[in-house]
């Protein structure tokens, strides 16, 4: 890699547009990890210390350690449907229109 394309980066890299894409993505991503570790830490701490509760038969033999643990599940694809639609509406727009920059600067 020549000095121009390693300056080139680093422009890239310090450009307003760059910058807001990282705010972008880490608005999303930092607090939705936190949620999601949190719930993840609630499910683990009622399995080992809430025995009783966990045990709760909810309808038949399903039981709310059971419920919960499909609710992780589906809280991961609601998750990933939620960054699908946080990256189509927020992310690549802006990140297309910098691929779009950096490309025409080179032609």
């Amino acid at each position: 890699m020549t000095s121009s394309e390693e300056t080139d980066w680093i422009q890239v890299q310090e450009s307003p547009e760059f910058v807001e894409l990282k705010r972008r993505l880490r608005r999303f991503v930092f607090p939705m990890t936190l949620a999601f570790l949190g719930w993840y830490l609630l499910y683990v701490v009622l399995a080992d210390y809430a025995h009783g509760f966990m045990a709760t038969k909810v309808v038949g033999n399903i039981n709310v350690g059971l419920v919960f643990g499909l609710l992780q599940f589906a809280s991961t694809f609601l998750i990933t449907f939620l960054y699908v639609r946080h990256a189509d509406r927020n992310l690549d727009p802006l990140a297309e229109e910098l691929r779009e920059r950096l490309e025409g600067d080179r032609r």
